[in-house]
């Protein structure tokens, strides 16, 4: 389905272009507050993108309401776009998770998630994506999605 080109940009690029949170977040590996960020209750129908290279990561077709504050996706929508790495920081061993293309991180990957979405809870934080509403799929070239929203 999808055979576009993504392309990281540089992080001096970055710094020009995305807020302070987004750039600590999707370039440093930190984390936004819980329950203060721009998805964890976004409803709308659409996708959700990396924040630096536009690659489709996530659908609202999969996200739920975890109680942790932050976006929760049971599944990536494109599985080869999302990469899956071992995270020792904190005193933890944890699954991070981030974009195959543009190498942002995104969040962490845990195994409590619904056992009706596959039991898996990808815990996002929303200053590394983009939300793509599903009436600008077109327009902001993700058209090909449009299928996964029809009934």
């Amino acid at each position: 389905m999808d055979k576009k080109v993504y392309i990281k940009r540089d992080k001096e690029e970055l710094k020009k272009i995305l807020t302070p949170t987004q750039f600590e977040v999707s370039q440093e590996n930190n984390t936004e507050r819980s329950f203060d960020n721009e998805y964890w209750n976004n409803n709308e129908g659409g996708i959700y993108v990396d924040i630096n290279s536009g690659e489709p990561l996530f659908t609202s077709l999969d996200k739920f309401d975890s109680g942790c504050g932050w976006p929760s996706f049971g599944k990536p929508m494109v599985k080869e776009h999302v990469k899956e790495n071992k995270d020792v920081t904190h005193g933890m061993v944890r699954t991070e998770v981030r974009s195959k293309y543009g190498d942002s991180h995104l969040g962490h990957l845990f195994t409590d998630g619904p056992s009706e979405k596959g039991g898996l809870r990808y815990c996002i934080n929303s200053a590394a994506l983009k939300f793509i509403p599903i009436h600008k799929l077109e327009v902001e070239g993700y058209g090909e999605y449009l299928e996964l929203f029809k009934k």
